[in-house]
């Protein structure tokens, strides 16, 4: 009993850092998940890939795709599909609110982080982001490597 007691975290904080990189950040937003029951036993293993996911709409509705959560190891013939796309919850108003901006150019919806609640939710950060271009990219790495050097100096 104690090894399973172990072997789930209490908090899972996973992020997409190459993101932060690769986008910059409009918008933030908390959504929910539609899971299936061996989805979050191997969220709360931390068995999660974001590196490659993406939101899009489907109707009214907002869904992510290529969100990777493996196999539940303990699971059994009712085992989820790792890649499976997965609906996010939301206010309606917030739904607008980010339908209206993804159809502007150059604007996507990007997830960022997956997190699981207090209360034992599995909640995903999703952001309103732009693609950033080469210079753009340059710039935060010298940013980066200024912050790094002033925090060397302080020490």
């Amino acid at each position: 009993m104690t090894k399973d007691k172990q072997r789930f975290a209490k908090t899972v904080n996973i992020k997409n850092r190459k993101a932060s990189y690769e986008f910059e950040f409009l918008d933030k937003y908390v959504a929910g998940m539609q899971l299936m029951g061996t989805e979050i036993k191997s969220i709360r293993e931390s068995l999660v890939n974001l590196q490659d996911a993406f939101c899009y709409f489907q109707g009214n509705e907002l869904f992510v795709k290529q969100l990777h959560i493996a196999p539940y190891a303990q699971g059994t013939h009712y085992n989820h599909e790792s890649d499976r796309e997965r609906k996010l919850l939301l206010n309606k108003r917030e739904l607008t609110k980010l339908r209206e901006k993804s159809k502007e150019k150059g604007l996507s919806i990007i997830p960022t982080r997956l997190f699981i609640t207090d209360r034992g939710f599995a909640k995903l950060e999703i952001i309103l982001g732009r693609g950033k271009k080469l210079h753009d990219k340059r710039d935060s790495i010298k940013e980066k490597d200024l912050k790094r050097d002033l925090e060397r100096i302080n020490y």
